[in-house]
């Protein structure tokens, strides 16, 4: 349940809602949003009577019972969309396309530098490179760790770029905090909850890539534990599902970028890297992720991707960065004169 606060209730009339809540056994969260408070009520909490005593309560502007349960993230909280700030970029912002660029794993201090400097040519605010890596075999580069993040920080003194990067624990999360300017949590982890809340706790902004298998109500959940802990800075991702097809790495499923753009006010990217697994793939699938409203894009580059650690066969070439750049930005400048 969420309840709606009248932007001038006293004090104590707030204080009133809290103590009829709790007087039910519930629970009561005040969250903020970008343009209005409200109340979410934890419990079953759906009875008739009890909302309609609520209703009549001075402080309370309305009382939303719904059954998918995400309320934060919808556009009944907040019904103008939301920016989220990152260095020097505003995700979200009706006037600016995001691109997110830069190694899939931080491999070295030389191979990241290299990589920046190409970022940075092409006009591109944000980096991305992992820091800890999530692998599917225990075999494979796991990451620098600390050393990586130690490296990212590095890019962003030299480049003036913002850093982008996954933390993978709770453990990670502390450090990653620390050095980045946004939290990615990737899409193994949107269902680990602890960590969620957590990321909820934290100041900066948090990138949530979509689960491999996650539906978009699970995926609006996820985001919905980061907001319901104080942090209203979500960007969602979407970067493909797994599906019964063997031609590329995974399905990308661009129907939920205006489907996500209908009901929530949280901006929403691609990353049609990680969607597709192959390099000539990027581009049309970038195309196309702009031109159906996406926010932005978070590709993968490598100046030597033969000799990368990690997923050379969809990074990037540096040429290509460069082409991607001036063809999104050409769809984004279109697409915002359609609208």
């Amino acid at each position: 349940m969420l309840i709606a606060i009248h932007p001038k209730a006293s004090d104590k009339d707030l204080a009133n809602v809290v103590q009829a809540i709790e007087k039910m056994g519930l629970t009561a969260q005040l969250v903020l949003g970008n343009d209005r408070m409200a109340i979410v009520v934890k419990g079953d909490a759906k009875t008739e009577e009890f909302v309609k005593s609520l209703e009549l309560l001075p402080a309370v502007a309305e009382v939303t019972v719904a059954e998918q349960q995400w309320y934060l993230v919808g556009r009944k909280f907040c019904s103008s969309d939301t920016v989220v700030q990152v260095g020097q970029s505003r995700i979200g912002s009706r006037h600016e396309l995001a691109i997110i660029a830069g190694p899939c794993a931080v491999e070295s201090a030389e191979q990241t530098f290299a990589v920046a400097d190409v970022v940075a040519a092409c006009g591109i605010k944000l980096f991305r490179g992992g820091a800890y890596k999530p692998r599917t075999s225990p075999y494979t580069f796991q990451g620098l760790g600390l050393e990586g993040l130690r490296i990212l920080a590095e890019v962003r003194s030299r480049y003036g770029l913002a850093i982008v990067t996954e933390a993978m624990d709770e453990e990670s999360l502390e450090l990653v905090d620390e050095h980045a300017d946004m939290i990615q949590i990737g899409a193994r982890n949107m269902q680990n909850f602890s960590l969620l809340k957590k990321a909820g706790r934290s100041s900066k902004p948090i990138l949530l890539k979509r689960g491999m298998s996650a539906t978009l109500d699970e995926f609006l959940l996820a985001a919905e534990y980061i907001l319901a802990e104080g942090n209203p800075n979500v960007v969602l991702c979407e970067r493909g599902i797994r599906t019964f097809v063997n031609h590329s790495r995974n399905t990308l499923d661009l129907s939920v970028v205006p489907l996500i753009r209908r009901l929530s006010h949280l901006p929403i990217i691609v990353d049609p890297s990680h969607a597709c697994g192959i390099r000539e793939l990027v581009l049309p699938l970038a195309r196309a992720s702009v031109a159906v409203g996406a926010s932005g894009v978070m590709v993968e580059v490598h100046c030597n991707p033969q000799e990368a650690l990690s997923d050379g066969q969809q990074a990037l070439l540096p040429e290509m960065l460069a082409q991607m750049c001036t063809q999104l930005r050409a769809i984004h400048s279109a697409v915002l004169e359609k609208t």
